[in-house]
């Protein structure tokens, strides 16, 4: 993993500690403050302090905070437009239409509760598209306008690495040349992973790009995956009348869930008419009738049996994406799936040539990839960058959604720590109460000596906005005891968040 090795709290320590000069290295001594704005390309015989390959959340963020830093900076994104396949096929849209789509299901069967009733209700999914498409069109446009502001220079087009201070770029007008940098960040990301015998073409069987962009809603949809992406367009596509079955080779769903709360989330989609066949494997696809027949048997083997489908969603994982890009030819170290070695400092076997996000080991999240920009930029221009992947939250987006952070109940007993376990339902919360949406809980693990908490889990409405207080207890090192203790505004959903920690510690008041 690329952690740096200063403590929590280490880059504003460090900030305090640079500033009488260590922060400024030889790097810039040469550089200019900044560098122009231009959707042209820089010129080969201008040399950049940082190039950056990759225009996505680790790489766009990247470029921006080393420009903040005064090094002259170009970006590099093939795709014509920033944000890589978060921004553009990923993140966005899928939350888009995640909102939509739970409007829709709300309006249809939690509405008439609240005293609101319609005589007709129907889903218009062209209008559906079209607000994905502007939230991300205006998303986009922004964080051009923040290249602009910040002075990093954007060439569109695909790059690649012919030296360690040089990258070609055939551009996406049809030119080419060459940039040059002292630094080289390659930030590209990921790719759908494919499957054998299973050929993705976007119409029948599609990644998650082509679920974000289906034409009209499936009568039957199998998702080949249960993890997030997988059960996040499984929701969606449910909300909106879809019959759906999620394949898994797996004997559980998100793996790297707690047991305990993956259990009730397992339930809470099976609920909402989501049909689960875990422990079962694809061996054979036939897409040559209107629809997708699948041939299934069990991961172990056994007896064979044939699903049907208009549409069948791929959700099997993401590949670090590399394809085209020198690493093999500039003798980059890789491991054995594809990620690029690096050290505590984000620097690749190549001297001058970094690596962040998708492309290096740690998980597969554009919040994590934002972290690894800031930290590599900071190593660069001499500053101590810090990057905890123990402090990385991870959210499920459906609802409820599951959002966690730092160690599962599996791996606290596994490391042979003792501990203690404090929960508390939603049901017993007021807010959640009143808002009619009470099913979750939120679930505390702490040392049982030192009371320092070890693991959050969340299963609740916004649990992805509840996290972030356990985020900064872990970051910070931070006891049961110091969240029961800490006022939290009432009626709130965080209300939850401190009588689980109360429950860890002591008692809770409210159950």
């Amino acid at each position: 993993m690329a952690m740096a090795c200063c403590s929590s709290g280490g880059r504003r320590r460090a900030a305090l500690l640079l500033r009488g000069g260590l922060a400024q290295s030889s790097l810039l001594r040469g550089s200019s403050a900044g560098s122009h704005y231009a959707r042209s390309f820089a010129s080969a015989s201008e040399e950049n302090d940082v190039v950056v390959v990759g225009g996505g959340p680790g790489g766009y963020v990247a470029a921006i905070k080393a420009a903040q830093l005064g090094l002259k900076t170009t970006c590099i994104e093939k795709r014509g437009t920033l944000g890589g396949t978060c921004l553009n096929v990923g993140c966005i849209p899928s939350k888009a239409l995640l909102h939509s789509s739970h409007m829709y299901h709300e309006a249809k069967h939690a509405f008439p509760s609240h005293g609101v009733k319609f005589a007709q209700l129907e889903v218009d999914l062209a209008a559906m598209m079209a607000q994905k498409d502007k939230a991300v069109a205006n998303l986009t446009k922004g964080i051009e306008g923040l290249f602009k502001k910040n002075k990093v220079t954007y060439v569109k087009g695909a790059g690649k690495l012919i030296s360690s201070s040089e990258v070609a770029v055939d551009g996406l007008d049809g030119s080419s040349t060459v940039v040059k940098g002292k630094n080289i960040i390659i930030a590209t990301g990921s790719d759908v992973k494919s499957l054998p015998g299973i050929v993705i073409d976007e119409k029948k069987i599609v990644s998650s790009t082509g679920a974000l962009a289906l034409t009209e809603i499936p009568k039957k949809l199998v998702v080949i995956g249960a993890g997030y992406i997988g059960l996040e367009m499984g929701s969606v596509w449910g909300r909106l009348g879809s019959e759906v079955t999620v394949v898994e080779f797996a004997p559980e769903i998100v793996p790297t869930m707690d047991g305990e709360v993956r259990k009730m989330f397992q339930r809470s989609l099976e609920k909402q008419k989501m049909k689960f066949m875990l422990k079962t494997k694809v061996v054979g696809v036939d897409a040559s009738g209107p629809g997708v027949k699948l041939t299934v048997e069990p991961s172990a083997g056994g007896e064979q049996s044939v699903l049907e489908a208009d549409v069948v969603l791929v959700s099997a994982g993401r590949s670090p994406y590399t394809k085209g890009l020198g690493v093999e030819d500039l003798g980059i170290k890789t491991d054995k799936i594809g990620r690029i070695e690096v050290n505590e400092r984000f620097a690749t076997s190549v001297p001058g040539v970094f690596a962040i996000g998708d492309v290096i080991p740690g998980p597969m999240l554009a919040h994590k990839a934002e972290e690894d920009g800031v930290a590599c930029v900071e190593f660069i221009a001499g500053k101590t960058g810090h990057v905890d992947y123990d402090t990385v939250p991870g959210v499920v987006y459906t609802n409820p959604e599951v959002a966690s952070v730092g160690k599962t109940e599996e791996q606290v007993k596994a490391a042979g720590i003792e501990y203690r376990v404090g929960k508390f339902p939603f049901l017993a919360n007021s807010r959640a109460k009143a808002i009619d949406s009470a099913e979750g809980v939120v679930k505390i693990l702490a040392d049982k000596e030192s009371d320092k908490i070890l693991g959050v889990h969340i299963m609740a409405p916004n649990a992805g906005e509840l996290i972030h207080e356990a985020v900064l207890a872990l970051q910070y090192g931070a006891s049961s005891e110091d969240i029961a203790r800490t006022c939290h505004a009432h009626p709130t959903l965080s209300e939850a968040v401190k009588e689980a920690a109360m429950a860890t510690y002591d008692k809770p008041i409210h159950i």
